[in-house]
Order: C-alpha cells, then sequence, then structure tokens
C-alpha cells in the first residue's frame, strides 16, 4: 500500500455549537464526518484510512465499523497525541506515504490531495495553503499596534502529507503543543512543500461555518424557468374555468378537459422547466379517462413532479389573453385556488390579464390564450 490516511476526529468542536462535536452534526442530509470519510473513500490513491475519534464518539462511527478500510482508534488529549496513535494504528501496514486531514474540512476536492501526493514525489512533505491577501495587523487593547507585512504568508490547510516513516518518527521525537503536523514536521527538520490550496477547502469552527460548506456542497444553485402557451376556442355553454374558478359567461371553453387554459399554461411552464414535456405528454388526450377531468390534477401531477425531482416552485406567473370575460374581479380567487393546489404562498402567484386590442381570434371573441412561465429552484 503506497498511502494511507488519517482523519483527526477526536476534537470536541464546541465553538461551532449546535449540541453535537462538528463532526457529528447534520450538513446537507448527511453528518459532516461522512463527507470528509467520502473524499478518501473515493480517492483511487489512498489505501487505509485511520479515523482518530474521541473515546465518547466510538458509538457516532458504528456506521463506519464494517468498512476494512476503515480503522478507528482512540484519540489523545491534543492533537498531535491523536495523530501519533492514528500513525501507530497504520504501522503495521506499512504505508510509504500519508495524508493527515482534518475531520472539520468536508469540503476537500480531490484536486488537492492530487497536488499533495504529486509533491511528495520530491519532497519530504507537502501541504496546501491560500497565499494572504488582506493586510495584516497586531492588535492591543482593541487598537491597532502594528502593520504586519504580508508577503511569505499563507493559510494553512489540510490534507498535509509525508513519508510515513520519517513523520513517524518526528511526532514520536516531539514534545507536544504543535499547532499542526508541518509544525511537527519542521521542528525535525524535515522539508515541506507548499502546493496550492482551495479557498472551498474550509474548516468548520463557527456556527456560519456549516451554513457555507453546505452551500459548497450542494454546489452551484439550479434555478429553473419554464414557459407555458395555451388556446382553447369558445362554445356553447354559460361559463370558463380559468385557474380553477367558474366565471358566468355567456359561453365556455372547448377542450377534451375542462378546457381550463390557464392552469394548463401554467401546467407546462412546470413541466418545461423539468425538460418534462408538456401536459399531453402525460395526460394523453387520445386517453378517455381525462375527458372533462379538472385541470387541477393536471397542476397537481406537475407540482409533485418537482418535488419529486428536488425542486421548490417559487414564483408563477400567469397572463390570460381575452376581451371577454372580466379577469380582474376574479384574480385574487384564482391567486388562492393556484397556491392550494401548488402549494406555494399567495404573493408568489401573479394572475393577470390583457387584450389583444381587438385584432386575433382573441380580439374577434373566437376563444382564450394563456401564458405562464414558472421558476424553480433546487431545493
Amino acid at each position: 500500500m503506497a498511502t494511507a490516511a488519517i482523519i483527526v476526529a477526536a476534537g470536541r468542536g464546541t465553538r461551532a455549537g449546535g449540541g453535537l462535536p462538528k463532526q457529528w452534526q447534520a450538513l446537507v442530509g448527511r453528518r459532516v464526518a461522512d463527507w470528509t470519510l467520502d473524499v478518501f473513500r473515493g480517492h483511487p490513491g489512498i489505501g487505509q484510512i485511520a479515523l482518530v475519534l474521541h473515546p465518547d464518539d466510538f458509538p457516532h462511527a458504528a456506521a463506519f465499523a464494517d468498512d476494512p478500510r476503515i480503522l478507528l482508534v482512540a484519540g489523545g488529549a491534543e492533537r498531535a497525541q491523536s495523530v501519533l496513535n492514528g500513525l501507530a494504528a497504520l504501522e503495521p501496514f506499512a504505508p510509504e506515504q500519508v495524508l493527515i486531514h482534518d475531520v472539520a474540512r468536508p469540503c476537500l476536492r480531490p484536486g488537492v490531495i492530487d497536488a499533495v501526493l504529486a509533491a511528495l514525489a520530491k519532497h519530504q512533505g507537502a501541504a496546501p495553503a491560500i497565499p494572504l491577501g488582506d493586510a495584516l495587523w497586531r492588535g492591543a487593547d482593541g487598537l491597532v499596534a502594528l502593520a504586519v507585512p504580508r508577503d511569505g504568508l499563507y493559510r494553512a490547510q489540510t490534507p498535509q502529507g509525508f513519508h510515513f516513516a520519517a513523520i513517524l518518527a518526528a511526532h514520536r521525537a516531539h514534545k507536544g503543543g504543535a499547532a499542526d503536523d508541518v509544525e511537527v514536521a519542521r521542528a525535525a527538520g524535515l522539508s515541506v512543500a507548499i502546493v496550492a490550496g482551495d479557498t472551498d477547502n474550509l474548516k468548520i469552527t463557527a456556527p456560519g461555518d456549516l451554513a457555507r460548506a453546505a452551500r459548497i456542497l450542494k454546489g452551484p444553485m439550479d434555478i429553473r424557468t419554464g414557459n407555458g402557451f395555451d388556446v382553447h376556442a369558445f362554445e356553447p355553454g354559460n361559463a370558463v374555468i380559468l385557474c380553477g374558478i367558474a366565471i358566468p359567461h355567456e359561453r365556455a371553453l372547448k377542450g377534451h378537459s375542462d378546457a381550463d387554459v390557464a392552469m394548463h399554461a401554467i401546467t407546462d411552464a412546470i413541466y418545461g422547466a423539468l425538460a418534462k414535456g408538456d401536459i399531453g405528454r402525460h395526460f394523453p388526450p387520445s386517453d378517455p379517462q381525462w375527458r372533462g377531468a379538472a385541470s387541477d390534477i393536471f397542476l397537481a401531477h406537475a407540482g409533485r413532479l418537482a418535488e419529486d425531482e428536488g425542486f421548490t416552485i417559487t414564483h408563477v406567473d400567469c397572463t390570460i389573453i381575452c376581451e371577454t370575460p372580466k379577469i380582474g374581479p376574479h384574480a385574487q380567487a384564482m391567486r388562492e385556488r393556484l397556491s392550494a393546489i401548488i402549494g406555494i404562498p399567495c404573493d408568489h402567484i401573479s394572475v393577470k390579464a390583457t387584450t389583444t386590442e381587438k385584432l386575433g381570434f382573441t380580439g374577434r371573441g373566437e376563444g382564450i390564450a394563456a401564458q405562464a412561465t414558472a421558476t424553480l429552484v433546487k431545493s
């Protein structure tokens, strides 16, 4: 085995709040430690992994006990002792190299691991870091006492990689109290190369860091917009149904279902945002079971499909195009009906109307058209 890894998870992490050590807190549907372990388990260059735990935390790690690649190791009173315990547990496997990583850095990307491993081919140690870009001050009593030059200063990250035998000897010789493993290595005279770190490879320390890590792990926000358009002609009748509201009228709308042209446009807008076709794909007009069906069946289906795909409908805008009937007096009832069907607040739903100034089929009073836009956001 060429490379092993140590995940240091024995700290208490009380500054993060939440009632649990930060490594066991929830993060985007999983725990911080789960995210961190999976980065190393999924990397082809990593073999055995020592997960170093506080003695009280072994029950939290029960899910890892059946993985033959993971060794559950009791940590020490301070970080350096925990790392030494992890190194001792890995020693029988005779790894050539070892990466030592903080469990509270769950946003680590494989490319950072690759950079550290590449540097170990030429150096005794390697670690990722970010050059400091902000001005630095030394303060005293709440006042700026001294400006500190930032040239050559870096923010250290993990994983920090070393040749196994060298870092094991360095830890055994060290008196303790080191901030990280680079400090231990340098005290033993080892050279440590700096590789490019990643600004997203943050260490969770404060409560706000969990929220930032969640944004990183979710990836770029997935926002979808869909458009829908529908037309129905008039036929003899005494009411039209628009957005689920029956409006008295001297004619009705002709269609295979209840011909709710506005709800059809909204439904198609949602299907469009999901790239799932249109109403006809899901409810074929050739199927007699949908004859005369209430269109809220179609809209509710589109809403459930969005939810199943992990999306939230955040906004709907519908414009009804007709000369008659008057839409304004019924717009609020329409919004409330749509809200009840798709489960979003009324103030996220717009229903409005316009005419075509007597032009075209709507201007001649031959039918009603509707167009709609729906916005969906990945939950």
